[in-house]
C-alpha cells in the first residue's frame, strides 16, 4: 500500500529543482507577492469538533461538544469582523477560503466579503475530512454550487478541510472546472500538478505562516506569527532580487481573530504593508498572472 501511494503521488508532481527553472513572468515592479487567506468554516455541532482548545473532563469527547463548538463560533461572531477591518484599512482584498455551507449558516460574513470583492475559495461543504466523506465528487459539486450560487461566480480555487485529499480528488477537482488547489505545500512558487483533465496548479499555500499549527497544534504564543513572518519574508525577499516569490499567510477568525493574537496579525500585515515592492494578490491573480 505504501509503494502504491507514493508511487500515486510522485506521478501527480514532477520533481524541479528551483535552481533549473526559468524565472516566473515579470509583474511592475513587484518582487514578492503576498497571499493572504482567511479561512471560514462550519463546524457541525452533531459531529466531533475538528479541533479542540479544551477537552472533556474525562478524556473523552462527547457530542454536543459545547465548549469547542463556541470556540470556533467566537471567531465566526467577533474574530472575522476584526479581521475584516484590518484589510480594509489597508485596502487588501484576501481569498476567503469557505465551507459552501457558510453561504447559509453565516450569509453575513459570505456577504461582507463577497462585497468587498474577495475571492472565494471552495475548502469543502462542511469542516471534516476529504477521506470520510460517502461522495466526494458530489461534496465538491455542491461546494461549488453553493458558492456560485451566492457570489454569481463558480470558484477556480480549492484547499481541503485540513489540506486532505484522496487519491481522486485533483481528477474530480479538474473535472469541476477547478484550476488550482492549496493542499501541496511544496513550493515558494506555483507548479503544476497533473490530472486527468489536464495540468492543476498547486499554488504555495503554507502550514508554516498559518495560525493553526502555530498555535492550535504547536501551541506558540500568538506572537509566533509575527515572528514567522517577519523572517520569512527577509528570506523570500532577499531572494526575490532575483526571482519573484509568493509568501502565504493563512489564518483562521477563531484563532488570529481572538483578541491576544490579533495585534500580531495586524504588525504583520502592517509590516508587509509597507514595503516596496509587496504586492498583495488573490489566488486567482496569481493563477493568471502565473499561467498567463
Amino acid at each position: 500500500m505504501d509503494i502504491i501511494q507514493d508511487s500515486f503521488i510522485r506521478e501527480r508532481l514532477d520533481y524541479q529543482p528551483i535552481i533549473d527553472r526559468s524565472p516566473l513572468p515579470a509583474l511592475d515592479n513587484t518582487r514578492l507577492i503576498v497571499w493572504p487567506v482567511v479561512n471560514v468554516e462550519y463546524w457541525d455541532a452533531s459531529r466531533t469538533m475538528p479541533r479542540q482548545a479544551l477537552p472533556a473532563p474525562t478524556g473523552q469527547g462527547f457530542i454536543p461538544d459545547v465548549p469547542n463548538w463556541s470556540w470556533h463560533e467566537y471567531g465566526m461572531r467577533v474574530g472575522f469582523w476584526r479581521m475584516k477591518r484590518l484589510f480594509d484599512r489597508y485596502d487588501i482584498r484576501p481569498t476567503l477560503s469557505i465551507n459552501g455551507y457558510v453561504c447559509k449558516a453565516y450569509p453575513q460574513v459570505a456577504q461582507a466579503a463577497r462585497d468587498a470583492s474577495w475571492e472565494f475559495m471552495g475548502h469543502g461543504y462542511k469542516q471534516m475530512p476529504t477521506h470520510l466523506l460517502d461522495d466526494e465528487g458530489a461534496t465538491i459539486r455542491d461546494t461549488i454550487d453553493e458558492i456560485r450560487a451566492f457570489t454569481g461566480k463558480a470558484p477556480i480555487g480549492w484547499l481541503g478541510p485540513g489540506l486532505t485529499e484522496t487519491a481522486d480528488s485533483l481528477d474530480l477537482l479538474s473535472e469541476a472546472g477547478i484550476r488550482y488547489v492549496g493542499d501541496w505545500v511544496v513550493d515558494d512558487e506555483p507548479c503544476q500538478l497533473k490530472t486527468k483533465n489536464g495540468p492543476m496548479v498547486a499554488m504555495p499555500y503554507t502550514v508554516e505562516l498559518n495560525d493553526i499549527p502555530i498555535m492550535a497544534v504547536q501551541h506558540h504564543s500568538g506572537s509566533e506569527l509575527w515572528t514567522r513572518v517577519r523572517d520569512t519574508f527577509e528570506c523570500l525577499y532577499h531572494e526575490s532580487d532575483e526571482r519573484i516569490k509568493v509568501m502565504a499567510i493563512a489564518v483562521h477568525p477563531f484563532l488570529s481573530g481572538a483578541p491576544h493574537r490579533f495585534k500580531y496579525l495586524e504588525k504583520a500585515i502592517s509590516y508587509l504593508a509597507g514595503k516596496t515592492g509587496v504586492r498583495f494578490m488573490t489566488g486567482e491573480q496569481i493563477y493568471h498572472w502565473y499561467t498567463s
